[in-house]
Protein backbone atom coordinates (compact mmCIF):
# COMPACT_ATOMS: atom_id res chain seq x y z
CA UNK A 1 0.00 0.00 0.00
CA UNK A 2 1.08 3.40 -0.66
CA UNK A 3 -0.08 6.48 0.82
CA UNK A 4 -2.41 7.67 -1.35
CA UNK A 5 -4.46 3.74 -1.45
CA UNK A 6 -4.13 0.56 -2.81
CA UNK A 7 -1.24 -0.37 -5.81
CA UNK A 8 -3.86 -1.11 -8.81
CA UNK A 9 -7.25 -1.45 -7.93
CA UNK A 10 -8.39 -1.30 -11.58
CA UNK A 11 -7.15 -5.15 -11.91
CA UNK A 12 -9.15 -6.29 -8.63
CA UNK A 13 -11.96 -7.65 -11.28
CA UNK A 14 -13.52 -10.76 -12.72
CA UNK A 15 -11.35 -12.81 -14.88
CA UNK A 16 -13.64 -14.08 -17.02
CA UNK A 17 -11.91 -17.03 -17.97
CA UNK A 18 -12.69 -17.97 -14.19
CA UNK A 19 -16.09 -17.93 -14.49
CA UNK A 20 -17.01 -21.74 -15.41
CA UNK A 21 -15.59 -22.56 -11.46
CA UNK A 22 -18.26 -20.09 -9.90
CA UNK A 23 -19.79 -23.19 -8.75
CA UNK A 24 -16.88 -24.26 -6.34
CA UNK A 25 -16.99 -21.24 -4.60
CA UNK A 26 -18.18 -21.78 -0.87
CA UNK A 27 -16.75 -23.39 2.26
CA UNK A 28 -17.38 -27.31 1.72
CA UNK A 29 -17.44 -30.34 4.49
CA UNK A 30 -15.62 -32.95 3.20
CA UNK A 31 -15.66 -36.80 3.38
CA UNK A 32 -14.25 -39.34 1.46
CA UNK A 33 -11.71 -42.48 1.12
CA UNK A 34 -7.85 -42.97 0.01
CA UNK A 35 -7.11 -47.07 -1.38
CA UNK A 36 -3.69 -46.83 0.38
CA UNK A 37 -5.51 -46.40 3.58
CA UNK A 38 -8.29 -49.05 3.60
CA UNK A 39 -11.52 -49.17 6.27
CA UNK A 40 -10.53 -45.26 6.70
CA UNK A 41 -12.90 -42.48 6.03
CA UNK A 42 -11.45 -38.77 5.83
CA UNK A 43 -13.00 -35.60 7.59
CA UNK A 44 -12.08 -32.13 6.63
CA UNK A 45 -13.26 -28.63 5.08
CA UNK A 46 -12.39 -27.14 1.89
CA UNK A 47 -13.11 -23.42 0.72
CA UNK A 48 -12.76 -22.06 -2.55
CA UNK A 49 -12.85 -18.03 -2.69
CA UNK A 50 -12.54 -15.54 -5.29
CA UNK A 51 -9.10 -13.85 -4.93
CA UNK A 52 -8.54 -9.92 -5.67
CA UNK A 53 -11.61 -9.36 -6.65
CA UNK A 54 -12.11 -12.08 -8.89
CA UNK A 55 -8.79 -12.36 -11.05
CA UNK A 56 -8.32 -15.75 -8.92
CA UNK A 57 -9.41 -18.33 -7.48
CA UNK A 58 -8.03 -19.84 -4.26
CA UNK A 59 -8.43 -23.15 -2.63
CA UNK A 60 -7.48 -24.02 0.98
CA UNK A 61 -7.93 -27.69 2.10
CA UNK A 62 -7.56 -29.83 5.47
CA UNK A 63 -8.33 -33.17 6.14
CA UNK A 64 -8.60 -34.13 10.62
CA UNK A 65 -6.87 -37.29 9.63
CA UNK A 66 -2.74 -36.85 9.23
CA UNK A 67 -2.64 -39.14 6.26
CA UNK A 68 -3.74 -36.65 3.89
CA UNK A 69 -1.96 -33.32 4.11
CA UNK A 70 -3.80 -29.87 3.97
CA UNK A 71 -3.12 -27.36 0.86
CA UNK A 72 -3.67 -24.29 -0.64
CA UNK A 73 -4.33 -23.92 -4.69
CA UNK A 74 -4.55 -20.73 -6.90
CA UNK A 75 -6.60 -21.00 -10.06
CA UNK A 76 -5.49 -18.60 -12.35
CA UNK A 77 -5.54 -18.72 -16.48
CA UNK A 78 -4.08 -17.71 -19.89
CA UNK A 79 -6.24 -16.04 -22.10
CA UNK A 80 -4.09 -15.98 -24.88
CA UNK A 81 -4.25 -19.66 -25.78
CA UNK A 82 -7.32 -20.38 -23.55
CA UNK A 83 -5.83 -22.70 -20.34
CA UNK A 84 -6.49 -22.41 -17.07
CA UNK A 85 -4.53 -23.57 -14.59
CA UNK A 86 -3.67 -24.56 -10.74
CA UNK A 87 -0.43 -24.10 -8.45
CA UNK A 88 -0.40 -26.30 -5.54
CA UNK A 89 1.48 -26.49 -2.17
CA UNK A 90 0.95 -28.51 0.43
CA UNK A 91 2.29 -28.77 4.53
CA UNK A 92 4.71 -31.02 3.49
CA UNK A 93 6.40 -28.41 0.70
CA UNK A 94 5.19 -30.71 -2.46
CA UNK A 95 4.15 -27.92 -5.11
CA UNK A 96 2.85 -28.47 -8.13
CA UNK A 97 1.39 -27.64 -11.31
CA UNK A 98 -1.83 -28.69 -12.97
CA UNK A 99 -3.35 -28.13 -15.88
CA UNK A 100 -7.55 -26.91 -15.68
CA UNK A 101 -10.12 -27.85 -17.99
CA UNK A 102 -13.76 -26.51 -16.61
CA UNK A 103 -17.45 -28.06 -18.17
CA UNK A 104 -20.59 -27.66 -17.86
CA UNK A 105 -20.15 -27.64 -13.19
CA UNK A 106 -17.32 -29.86 -14.04
CA UNK A 107 -14.11 -29.20 -12.92
CA UNK A 108 -10.86 -31.66 -13.75
CA UNK A 109 -7.18 -30.25 -12.84
CA UNK A 110 -4.50 -32.99 -14.27
CA UNK A 111 -0.52 -33.01 -14.44
CA UNK A 112 1.54 -34.88 -17.09
CA UNK A 113 4.37 -36.01 -14.71
CA UNK A 114 5.92 -39.15 -15.82
CA UNK A 115 6.75 -40.42 -12.58
CA UNK A 116 3.70 -38.99 -10.84
CA UNK A 117 0.56 -38.11 -13.14
CA UNK A 118 -2.15 -37.25 -11.33
CA UNK A 119 -6.44 -36.19 -11.92
CA UNK A 120 -8.96 -35.10 -9.75
CA UNK A 121 -12.57 -34.49 -10.94
CA UNK A 122 -15.12 -32.39 -9.32
CA UNK A 123 -18.65 -32.37 -10.67
CA UNK A 124 -21.70 -30.56 -8.99
CA UNK A 125 -24.39 -32.47 -7.48
CA UNK A 126 -27.96 -31.37 -8.60
CA UNK A 127 -29.01 -28.27 -6.76
CA UNK A 128 -25.27 -27.45 -6.13
CA UNK A 129 -25.08 -28.33 -2.15
CA UNK A 130 -22.94 -31.38 -2.78
CA UNK A 131 -19.86 -31.87 -4.89
CA UNK A 132 -18.56 -35.30 -5.94
CA UNK A 133 -14.77 -35.95 -6.59
CA UNK A 134 -12.65 -39.01 -7.53
CA UNK A 135 -9.22 -38.96 -7.65
CA UNK A 136 -7.08 -40.80 -10.29
CA UNK A 137 -3.15 -41.47 -10.00
CA UNK A 138 0.11 -43.50 -11.71
CA UNK A 139 2.98 -43.91 -10.71
CA UNK A 140 6.12 -44.41 -12.66
CA UNK A 141 4.89 -45.13 -16.10
CA UNK A 142 2.09 -47.24 -14.60
CA UNK A 143 -1.49 -47.75 -14.63
CA UNK A 144 -4.19 -45.63 -14.11
CA UNK A 145 -5.40 -46.12 -10.17
CA UNK A 146 -7.47 -44.78 -7.62
CA UNK A 147 -6.63 -42.03 -5.93
CA UNK A 148 -8.32 -39.76 -2.99
CA UNK A 149 -12.17 -39.57 -3.81
CA UNK A 150 -14.37 -36.77 -1.20
CA UNK A 151 -17.74 -36.05 -1.41
CA UNK A 152 -18.39 -32.23 0.04
CA UNK A 153 -21.78 -30.87 0.97
CA UNK A 154 -21.94 -27.19 1.13
CA UNK A 155 -21.76 -25.69 4.72
CA UNK A 156 -24.85 -22.81 5.02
Amino acid sequence: MTGEGRIGPEALLMNPSLRPLAFLVGTWRTCGTHPMVPAKTFHGRTSFDWHEGGAFLIMHSEIDEPEIPSGVAIFGSDNGVGTMSMLYFDERGVSRHYAVEAGDRTVTWSRDDPNFRQTQTITAGTGGATLESRGRMARGGGAWEDDLSLTYTREP
